[in-house]
C-alpha cells in the first residue's frame, strides 16, 4: 500500500469511525465535515503540498478547522499563516496486512479481564474491563471494503503494560479480516508506534495537525 493509497484510505475509514460527513475530494486531497465545537471540518492533504497549505490556512478565519498533512512539524508549522498552530503531537501514518496486524495465536483476555466485541454500521468495537466491570482498555476499527482503519485505541493508566493495547490491536484485526479486509491502516502517537511495530505495522509517512484557533 502507498503512503498516497494509506491516506485515502485512512481519511475515509476515520469518517465512518467518527460519524462524520463522507470526504469530499479536493485537488490537494479532501475536506471531511465533522460537525463538532472545536473540531468543525478537516483538510487532509494527500501529499507535502506548501502551496495547498498556504492557500488552505490563509483563506479560513473561522476557529475550529483543522489541517493534516503527511509531513513532519518542522516542516508544516511555516507554511501555517497567522491564527493557526500546531496540534495533536507528532503522528505516524503506519500500515499492515491482518495477518501480521493479528502477529498470533487468536486473542484471549489475561486473567482479570474480559473482552467484549460488537460491530455496528461498519465500525468494530473491543472492550476490555475487568471482572468487577471498571474500564481497562478499548479500540474500534472502520472497515470499508479491502481496508480497515483502527481508531481511538486506548488503555487505562491503571492497567498499562498488561499487554491489553496489543489484545486490543489483535482483536480488532481479526474482525475485520473475518470481514473480508486485507490491510490495516492508522495513524499512531510515538508511544502507540513503538508497540505497533512490534506487530508488523510499517510506518509510511508522518502526519501532523494543525487547528485555527
Amino acid at each position: 500500500m502507498t503512503t498516497t493509497e494509506a491516506l485515502h484510505a485512512w481519511i475515509h475509514g476515520w469518517a465512518v469511525s467518527r460519524g462524520a460527513a463522507d470526504p469530499v475530494p479536493a485537488p490537494w486531497g479532501f475536506t471531511v465535515d465533522v460537525g463538532l465545537p472545536g473540531h468543525v471540518l478537516r483538510h487532509v492533504l494527500s501529499a507535502a503540498d506548501e502551496t495547498a497549505a498556504r492557500k488552505i490556512t490563509e483563506s479560513t478565519t473561522a476557529p475550529g478547522v483543522w489541517l493534516k498533512a503527511p509531513v513532519p512539524p518542522e516542516m508544516l508549522e511555516p507554511w501555517l499563516a497567522p491564527g493557526w498552530s500546531l496540534a495533536g503531537g507528532p503522528g505516524f501514518l503506519m500500515a499492515a496486512p491482518p495477518t501480521a496486524a493479528k502477529a498470533g495465536a487468536p486473542p484471549a483476555p489475561a486473567d482479570g479481564y474480559r473482552l467484549d466485541t460488537w460491530t455496528r454500521a461498519g465500525v468494530a468495537r473491543a472492550l476490555v474491563r475487568t471482572e468487577d466491570g471498571a474500564f481497562a482498555a478499548r479500540g474500534q476499527a472502520a472497515i470499508t471494503g479491502p481496508a480497515f482503519v483502527v481508531d481511538q485505541v486506548e488503555t487505562s493508566p491503571a492497567h498499562q503494560r498488561r499487554g491489553l493495547g496489543r489484545l486490543v490491536m489483535r482483536t480488532l484485526a481479526d474482525l475485520a479480516a473475518g470481514q473480508g479486509a486485507t490491510a490495516g491502516v492508522l495513524v499512531a502517537t510515538p508511544e502507540g508506534r513503538a508497540l505497533y511495530e512490534t506487530m508488523g505495522w510499517r510506518v509510511l509517512a508522518p502526519l501532523t495537525g494543525a487547528v485555527r484557533s
